[in-house]
C-alpha cells in the first residue's frame, strides 16, 4: 500500500516460476515452457523408479513418419513382406523410442543416485527429455548424469551388433537388429557432440567448470558451442547430403529430397540454438537469484485485530509507513494476512464499516516464511504452497512483514531481463 492507503498494484499477479531444471536429451531439444505441474505431459505410460514417463502426442506423428520411411526401405529389402511391412515399421518405431526411454533412465538413476529429484520424462517428438529439478553440486557429478545416457545408447548398440550376428541375415529380425543397432548408434554419438542442450555440451560445461571452478563459464563454453553446432548442421547436413557423403549417390537426390533435407537441418539448427541460449539465458538467472531474498522483498507490516476497521488500519499503517496488515489475536500471535486484492475492492466510503478479518486469508501450513530464505529456495518455497501473501518471520518468531507474490515477480522479471 502506498501513503494514501491503496495499493501500488491493482491486479493479482502470476506466480513467477523457479528456473528450469536441467534437462538431459537424447536429441536436440530446447527447454520445456515453464510448467511445474507435470499433468499436461502426454499420456501417462508408468512410473519406473517412481519417476513418471509420458508420451506427448507430437510421439505419434515421429512414429507415423518412421513407420512410413522404415517401410520404404523394408520394400526394398524385403519386397515379400508387402503391405506387413508397415507392421514391422511400427514396431521398429516403438523399439526405438523404447531405446530412448533406456537412455533418459539412465539419466534419472543417475539423478536420483545423487539425490537430485525428477520431475518427470517426456517421450516427444525429438526424443526424450529427462526433467531434474535441480543442478548438480560438483562438475563430477555433472558429467556423470549427462554421460550415462549416450553410454546407455552405446550399450544397446551393442547388444543389438550382437543380435545381428546370431540371426540370418535379410530376414525381418536381422534388418529390424540392424536398423536399431544404427539407430543407438546415432542417438549416442549425436548426443556426444560438445555443444548446449545436447548431453555433451553438459559433459563439456563440466569440464570447463572443473578447470575454472566457474559453472557460469561451463555454461558459457558449451553454449556458444552448441550455436556453432546450430550453424553447422543448418549447412552441413544439406551439403553433405547433396554430395553423397552421407551414402547417397548423387544421381539418386532429387529436389525433393534435398528440401526435405534443408528443412529438416533448419528444424534442428533452430531446436539446438533456442535449446543453447535457454541454458545461457537460465544460467545467467541463477546467478542473479540470491539477490532474491525475502528479506529484502518484505513490506513492512502492521498488527491489527480482526474487528478493526479496514479505514483505521490503513491509517495506522500509513503512519507507521507500513505497506501491509496482519490479522493478530487478543495475545498479539498473528492468525492471518490481509489481501491486498480484497483491500483495493473495498471502496473508500466502506471503508470504515469493513472489518479487516473479513478481508484476511487465514495462515496455513506453509504461509510462514522465514526472512532467511533466497533464491531457488525462495521460489520454490512459494511454488509449494500457493497464495498471494506470506507472513515473514524471524528465526525468534518475531513478525518481520508480509511478502507479497507481486513483489516477488516484479523482482523475479528484472533478474531475468537484466543483461549480463
Amino acid at each position: 500500500m502506498d501513503e494514501s492507503g491503496k495499493s501500488q498494484d491493482p491486479e493479482e499477479s502470476v506466480r513467477p516460476q523457479p528456473p528450469e531444471p536441467p534437462e538431459h536429451n537424447n536429441g536436440p531439444k530446447a527447454p520445456p515452457p515453464g510448467k511445474r505441474k507435470p499433468s499436461g505431459g502426454g499420456i501417462l505410460m508408468g512410473r519406473p523408479f517412481g519417476v513418471p514417463v509420458y508420451v506427448a502426442p507430437s510421439w505419434f506423428l515421429v512414429a507415423a513418419l518412421i513407420t512410413w520411411v522404415f517401410g520404404g526401405q523394408l520394400e526394398r529389402v524385403l519386397p515379400e513382406l508387402g503391405a506387413a511391412r508397415y507392421l514391422v515399421s511400427l514396431f521398429f518405431a516403438v523399439a526405438f523410442y523404447a531405446s530412448v526411454l533406456v537412455h533418459e533412465l539412465a539419466h534419472t538413476v543417475a539423478a536420483l543416485r545423487f539425490k537430485l529429484p525428477v520431475r518427470r520424462i517426456q517421450l516427444q517428438f525429438f526424443g526424450g527429455v529427462s526433467e531434474i529439478e535441480k543442478e548438480t553440486e560438483t562438475p563430477g557429478r555433472e558429467f556423470i548424469l549427462a554421460f550415462v545416457g549416450p553410454l546407455l545408447s552405446l550399450v544397446l548398440a551393442g547388444v543389438f551388433y550382437a543380435g545381428v550376428q546370431l540371426v540370418e541375415p535379410g530376414t525381418v529380425p536381422g534388418v529390424l537388429l540392424a536398423g536399431l543397432m544404427i539407430s543407438n548408434l546415432i542417438v549416442a554419438i549425436f548426443n556426444l557432440l560438445p555443444g548446449l542442450p545436447l548431453d555433451g555440451g553438459r559433459m563439456l560445461r563440466a569440464i570447463v567448470w572443473k578447470i575454472t571452478g566457474k559453472p557460469m563459464s561451463g555454461t558459457i563454453a558449451a553454449a556458444w558451442v552448441g550455436r556453432a553446432l546450430a550453424v553447422t548442421v543448418l549447412i552441413g547436413l544439406p551439403l553433405l547430403t547433396h554430395t553423397g557423403a552421407l551414402g547417397t549417390a548423387r544421381p539418386e537426390i532429387g529436389g525433393a529430397d534435398s528440401l526435405t533435407d534443408a528443412l529438416l537441418a533448419a528444424i534442428l539448427a533452430a531446436i539446438i540454438w533456442t535449446g543453447a541460449g535457454n541454458s545461457l539465458r537460465m544460467a545467467r538467472l541463477r546467478e542473479r537469484l540470491p539477490d532474491l531474498t525475502a528479506r529484502t522483498l518484505t513490506r513492512r507490516a502492521v498488527p491489527v485485530e480482526a474487528d478493526t476497521p479496514l479505514s483505521e488500519a490503513l491509517r495506522r499503517a500509513n503512519d507507521a509507513g507500513a505497506r501491509a496488515l496482519v490479522v493478530v489475536d487478543r495475545q498479539g500471535t498473528p492468525t492471518a494476512v490481509v489481501r491486498e486484492a480484497a483491500i483495493i475492492g473495498v471502496p473508500d466510503h466502506r471503508r470504515p464499516w469493513v472489518a479487516v478479518g473479513t478481508l484476511a486469508q487465514d495462515l496455513k501450513d506453509g504461509m510462514r516464511v522465514s526472512a532467511e530464505l533466497a533464491g531457488e529456495d525462495l521460489l520454490e518455497y512459494l511454488r509449494a504452497t500457493p497464495a498471494t501473501e506470506y507472513l515473514v518471520i524471524e528465526e525468534t518468531g518475531e513478525i518481520y512483514g508480509v511478502l507479497s507474490t507481486a513483489d516477488v515477480e516484479r523482482a523475479f522479471v528484472s533478474a531475468m531481463a537484466r543483461k549480463a
